[in-house]
């Protein structure tokens, strides 16, 4: 049964095992299809252009500073991780470090990924619901994420999450973020969000 919710599409099938869930993503890979730990799937719209820019400045730099550092692996959108809560999550850019990278075995590598990244950035889209992504913020830290950055272009502002459960808002785009003690060395300008 599909149900059509708050510009999302909820897939009710809690009984699908994890192999048949990826068999689904899998057959669909053109969506945005995630699953919440009571294992119902999430389809999400596509993002506008815009967002879509966002997104690609975002995953670009990252991508940049780990060629250059090369301390871990960067990964699109497009890749999954099962958390410990037994939700399938995406982001709009991922990094892990290469010490965590480097135990997973190669079958392990070809699935979503059965652990956390270290690092995880979303940028709000303007379909994106405030409260969910908040939520879905504190779900990444509260299954292992180090440091995540929720990027709002919509109203300007940067909440940071931290491991130790602090949260920092920061208004407007005139600054960097600093990749921290987990992605030493890494800045992001914010400056870059700006549409040409």
């Amino acid at each position: 049964m599909l149900v059509f919710q708050d510009m999302e599409i909820y897939q009710i099938a809690d009984d699908l095992s994890e192999d048949e869930f990826f068999e689904f993503c899998v057959a669909n890979r053109d969506l945005r299809i995630e699953r919440d730990p009571d294992k119902k799937i999430i389809i999400m719209a596509p993002v506008g252009s815009e967002s879509g820019f966002y997104e690609g400045e975002a995953f670009g730099e990252l991508r940049s500073w780990n060629v250059t550092s090369s301390e871990g692996v960067t990964l699109s959108p497009s890749a999954g991780f099962k958390l410990p809560n037994g939700a399938t999550r995406a982001a709009d850019a991922t990094w892990i470090s290469l010490e965590r990278w480097e135990a997973l075995t190669p079958e392990q590598k070809k699935k979503f990924l059965p652990i956390t990244p270290d690092f995880a950035i979303e940028i709000r889209s303007e379909t994106d619901k405030l409260k969910k992504l908040k939520a879905k913020m504190q779900e990444w830290i509260e299954n292992g994420v180090r440091l995540a950055w929720l990027i709002d272009p919509i109203e300007q502002k940067t909440h940071i999450y931290r491991a130790d459960g602090s949260i920092e808002i920061l208004e407007g785009f005139e600054r960097e973020l600093s990749g921290e003690g987990v992605l030493k060395g890494f800045i992001f300008d914010l400056r870059l969000l700006r549409l040409p």
